[in-house]
């Protein structure tokens, strides 16, 4: 299998312009084989984030949402069909709750990984932290004000209707889980979709900084994917911009929605993925 995909060429430096920075290569396209029995799609932090209006504060501090709507309702089922109808096994993280707690695929995925090590925190909270982590919430993210609503919605958090896993598929909520379904199924290469590049798919447990350290290639798909914004970069999306060149630098590939559909071999008869 060979799909188009974009990679940002970090070199070479200009040490003879007033930037040298602006003697990279840039952007560029190149076919690269993928390996359909070591590849997976990974679908991250796909949330029903309710309809328009419902979380109002959720809404005011979470701009992407109307973004990961369009993309749930344009991208996903086109995307999650194809890929089931291929020899590329889908692989869900979830997050932010319990509501996949108890799909089999998740109760599947924790009887193969077993317990985890949960590694060392730091000093416990004094009162300083406390009111250091208060003055964040209610002066940074997400404003005091937003926070009911935003419980409300994390209250009754679900997997979209249009990235429900189905039953033989993995379901994790972290890079232990991950790592070990990636092992059983043979996979080396994670392409990941959801929201948001720059956020969940990055930080949150099982994502790309998880992965990447335990040896995986971590790509992604451009048109499946949003950034948290801000307001100096939102009108023009520079904060994706920026999450896919670092996608390309340290990860893996950027594909494009299309190219990478049309690369997608059919999965031999009565083959589950």
């Amino acid at each position: 299998m060979k799909a188009p995909a974009r990679i940002y060429r970090q070199f070479d430096a200009d040490l003879g312009r007033e930037v040298p920075g602006e003697g990279y290569g840039g952007w560029h396209r190149m076919p690269i084989p993928l390996a359909p029995e070591h590849t997976a799609l990974v679908v991250m932090h796909a949330w029903d984030c309710g309809r328009p209006g419902e979380f109002p504060g959720w809404e005011r501090a979470v701009e992407f949402l109307p973004r990961c709507r369009r993309i749930l309702d344009t991208v996903f089922p086109r995307l999650l069909a194809a890929v089931r109808e291929s020899p590329l096994p889908v692989i869900h993280v979830a997050g932010g709750g319990t509501y996949h707690r108890g799909h089999v695929g998740f109760l599947r995925a924790g009887a193969l990984a077993g317990e985890s090590t949960v590694e060392g925190r730091v000093a416990p909270p004094d009162e300083v932290w406390k009111t250091l982590q208060a003055l964040r919430a209610a002066d940074g993210f997400p404003g005091t004000h937003n926070r009911p609503d935003i419980d409300a919605a994390f209250a009754r958090l679900d997997f979209a209707p249009q990235a429900r896993p189905l039953a033989h598929e993995a379901v994790v909520e972290n890079a232990h889980q991950l790592a070990a379904v990636c092992r059983e199924l043979g996979v080396n290469h994670l392409v990941y979709v959801g929201f948001a590049l720059n956020w969940c798919l990055l930080m949150s447990p099982g994502g790309m900084v998880d992965m990447a350290r335990r040896g995986a290639i971590c790509s992604t798909i451009a048109e499946a994917v949003t950034a948290v914004e801000n307001r100096e970069t939102a009108r023009e999306e520079r904060e994706l911009a920026q999450a896919l060149w670092r996608v390309s630098v340290e990860f893996g590939f950027v594909f494009e929605l299309e190219e990478f559909l049309s690369a997608l071999p059919k999965r031999a008869e009565g083959v589950k993925t």
